[in-house]
């Protein structure tokens, strides 16, 4: 034992121990002799490893822990199935046989219908967008809201109230509500968006489509560019799913990411088989078919509401995120609301995308009413990240 009896019922460590640690009569004595003793037989490296390091790497991972997740993931999951891409042909002047011919597609003797169906939360100002581009080949604009977020917070039915500001598609729209679960202790926020989902396909029928029409699928802000529609409707022997290669933005136009989104789809429609969903479908995708823009809000408050509301909300793991002078911070940096790491599925494409996204100062080849009434919507055009706070 390193540590033994004295001779007058005292204690020591060793026969050189000092008077801390020599002889001691009370039991507090005992105590701090004892202590004095392991003290002794510790490094003084092995304390502070303890003390500070120890707490620090627990520190970090509770509060990088995520972004260590998302940076390891070319460990832990591969990148799916490459989609077949099918190069995209378009050119103003040129017929609609010979671009159906340029890929690989018949010409129609008519063009089919063509159904644009959308689950509506707050985006007004890209709704508005979406449908003046989508306009001219468009059957019927089919849309549903909800008073409850996916992740079950109330709202209005905004849509609702800004109708007056849509007599353009009046005629051709086919609207529908429908109540929030509200469920308590259910923490899911996908239970949710299935089950609006399933509304929209509902609601649909009602709408009146039938087989080999046209159905678009996508959220608001993926919005597909009117020439792909006019495109998919003339020819014939399209795929029966097709998704769409969308150019990926954050906050505006101003910032590009990259050309990799693909949830958006158009199917023919097939009664009994087609239903409504945001996930991939199919193995083919069209190239360069339309824009993506994620977070694309005029105000501050939107910003807030969103990164509480949708699906992903569990990333916001700290209060002081949804703060509005950082969120304006972060969108005129260009930086992530979120404080992520890119998900991506390669450390050469995670390190190629981290930091903020380089501006860009080019408007070409963006929606016509955008550019129509750029003053109306500056805050998505290049150069205007200040946003409105309410």
């Amino acid at each position: 034992m390193w540590w033994m009896m004295g001779e007058n019922g005292g204690h020591y460590c060793s026969k050189k121990s000092d008077d801390l640690c020599g002889s001691q009569e009370s039991d507090r004595g005992f105590g701090i002799s004892r202590l004095c003793c392991i003290l002794r037989g510790v490094d003084l490296k092995s304390i502070l490893f303890l003390l500070i390091i120890v707490p620090m790497c627990v520190l970090g991972v509770y509060i990088h822990g995520l972004k260590i997740s998302y940076f390891l993931r070319p460990l832990w999951e591969s990148p799916p199935k490459p989609f077949h891409e099918i190069p995209h042909y378009h050119h103003e002047n040129a017929s609609m046989e010979s671009l159906c011919k340029l890929h690989g597609w018949g010409i129609r003797e008519y063009p089919r219908r063509v159904y644009d169906a959308v689950l509506f939360s707050t985006e007004v100002e890209l709704l508005t967008i979406r449908w003046k581009e989508l306009y001219p080949y468009v059957t019927q604009f089919v849309l549903l809201e909800s008073n409850s977020t996916f992740t079950g917070l109330p709202k209005p039915f905004v849509f609702a109230s800004h109708r007056d500001e849509f007599k353009f598609i009046e005629p051709r729209l086919t609207y529908g509500s429908i109540g929030g679960r509200f469920k308590k202790g259910e923490k899911n926020p996908f239970y949710e968006e299935a089950y609006q989902r399933i509304a929209l396909d509902q609601l649909l029928r009602v709408a009146g489509i039938t087989d080999d029409d046209l159905l678009i699928m996508s959220d608001v802000d993926e919005i597909p560019s009117r020439h792909t529609i006019n495109l998919l409707r003339w020819c014939d022997d399209t795929p029966q799913i097709l998704h769409l290669r969308l150019k990926n933005y954050l906050y505006s136009f101003e910032f590009p990411v990259d050309d990799k989104s693909w949830r958006a789809s158009v199917h023919r429609y097939q009664t009994g088989k087609t239903r409504y969903a945001h996930y991939r479908q199919s193995d083919v995708i069209l190239a360069d078919s339309g824009w993506h823009c994620s977070f694309c809000f005029r105000r501050i408050s939107e910003f807030v509401f969103k990164m509480k509301a949708y699906s992903h909300y569990d990333r916001v793991r700290f209060a002081h995120y949804l703060n509005p002078r950082r969120v304006q911070r972060v969108i005129c940096n260009g930086a992530d609301l979120f404080d992520m790491i890119p998900e991506e599925y390669t450390f050469k494409d995670i390190i190629g995308k981290m930091g903020p996204i380089p501006h860009s100062y080019s408007a070409v080849h963006l929606p016509a009413f955008l550019l129509e009434n750029a003053e109306r919507y500056k805050f998505l055009l290049p150069g205007n990240c200040l946003r409105d706070e309410e």
